[in-house]
């Protein structure tokens, strides 16, 4: 095999697989390595997404609660100050309706 026109062995393919099997065998681990350690990267990636995603939602959903109690707090204010004008109406209506009293 030394010569290169010599036509190679069964030793000779056999010394020369040994190293190339080594040697492939290392880079399949660090392949595998490398695919592992993305894929961890991929879902920390994706958690990360998802509770950005969640937080926006929270946010909008807070925000949106806060508009609608502030409209049910403006509502029964607007409901209480209805009732004092409508009690003053009707106190006036009474006022002039009843006869004066005599004495």
């Amino acid at each position: 095999m030394d010569n290169g026109h010599e036509p190679a062995t069964k030793a000779d393919l056999t010394q020369l697989g040994q190293p190339l099997r080594s040697e492939m065998a290392e880079q399949t681990e660090q392949l595998c390595s490398d695919i592992r350690q993305m894929f961890a990267e991929l879902k920390q990636t994706l958690r990360d997404g998802q509770t950005e995603l969640l937080k926006v939602i929270y946010s909008f959903a807070h925000s949106i609660d806060m508009g609608l109690k502030g409209t049910d707090i403006d509502g029964f204010m607007l409901r209480q100050r209805l009732t004092a004008v409508e009690s003053r109406v009707t106190e006036i209506e009474r006022r002039i309706n009843l006869p004066p009293e005599t004495q």
